[in-house]
């Protein structure tokens, strides 16, 4: 009832106020990793072309890390290229690239980094980015390398078989090497050897999916064994900060018992 009044009234940020204080000391989740989905039939349905699409995504993604920020989540996965995506047409491809190419060179001065000391890794088959977009990402990388207050993974040219048949491949040379035997090899080991190894927290514990659509599409596969999923039928241009906050807020309503 008090939902249906307030978007009567367009009182969102009423709402918006009222759910911050309904979850503020509720679990908060440590890692928060998201499938960014929906660009594309956002513009078409609004009669934009696909470009601008990704354009209002990408600010999307950046008010997401801010909210995040806010409520003091540490970690911070975003799905903004799948190895998948990279059968797309070149047209669209270059206008991706570009556009990842411009943020990333932008947030190696953004004050919303340094400020909060946000560490950012780059997860994916790195020698399928074009070599320009893939230094201005490592650039990023590298200026954001000791900061240790915030994580934030950006998975390009990403898969999660890719990512564990590489694991498997790295695991298999260590092998040959005699550096392990395979009696050794346990779920450390591969976790050792995934994209994400080192960042604090890898497993989310919640992922938020846009668009409807209501699948993992390859994303996260060893590390998601265990995180809460939330499906929401709104574009990714389009997702609010009501829309992130009822998520935790659903989030802090599930009984996470982990098989026990």
């Amino acid at each position: 009832m008090i939902r249906r009044l307030l978007k009567l009234f367009g009182a969102y940020w009423l709402y918006e106020l009222w759910l911050m204080n309904s979850i503020k000391n509720g679990p908060m989740p440590k890692h928060v990793a998201l499938i960014l989905d929906g660009n594309r039939r956002w513009a078409k349905s609004k009669g934009f072309d696909y470009a601008f699409g990704h354009k209002i995504g990408a600010d999307v993604a950046e008010k997401v890390l801010e909210w995040c920020i806010e409520l003091k989540i540490q970690t911070v996965t975003l799905y903004v290229l799948s190895t998948e995506n990279l059968k797309r047409s070149q047209d669209e491809l270059s206008e991706i690239f570009k556009l990842i190419k411009e943020r990333a060179e932008r947030l190696v001065n953004d004050p919303r980094i340094h400020n909060n000391r946000v560490k950012v890794t780059i997860i994916g088959r790195r020698q399928l980015i074009p070599d320009d977009v893939r230094r201005a990402l490592e650039r990023l990388e590298e200026v954001t390398k000791k900061y240790n207050n915030h994580f934030l993974n950006i998975a390009v040219a990403y898969g999660g078989r890719a990512e564990i048949v590489d694991a498997a491949k790295r695991i298999a040379l260590m092998v040959k090497e005699g550096r392990i035997s395979i009696d050794e090899i346990d779920e450390k080991i591969i976790e050792s050897n995934l994209y994400t190894s080192g960042i604090p927290n890898s497993d989310p514990d919640l992922i938020i999916r846009t668009s409807g659509e209501e699948r993992i599409s390859n994303f996260l596969l060893w590390q998601s064994a265990y995180s809460e999923l939330i499906f929401l039928d709104v574009f990714w241009p389009e997702f609010r900060k009501i829309d992130f906050l009822r998520s935790i807020r659903t989030y802090q309503q599930r009984n996470r018992r982990f098989g026990v």
